[in-house]
């Protein structure tokens, strides 16, 4: 999967995270065959657990705020 960003959303603590992946994340994301197994890779790392998110990834990442 090519993706620039994971952007999760934590509902435990109603955190939005915003991951942009290292060159070296997105060669490694790409020896798995499932995305997810990956993201589970990174919880400790970024601190979250994934069971607690919704997640997506996308290349460019757009933002609005009310």
């Amino acid at each position: 999967m090519k993706a620039n960003f994971l952007i999760l959303l934590d509902c435990s603590v109603g955190e939005l995270i915003k991951i942009r992946l290292s060159e070296e994340e997105k060669i490694e994301s790409e020896s798995y065959e499932d995305f997810e197994e990956f993201i589970c890779t990174l919880e400790d790392k970024y601190n979250f657990r994934l069971s607690d998110c919704s997640w997506m990834s996308c290349d460019v990442l757009s933002e609005r705020s009310y």
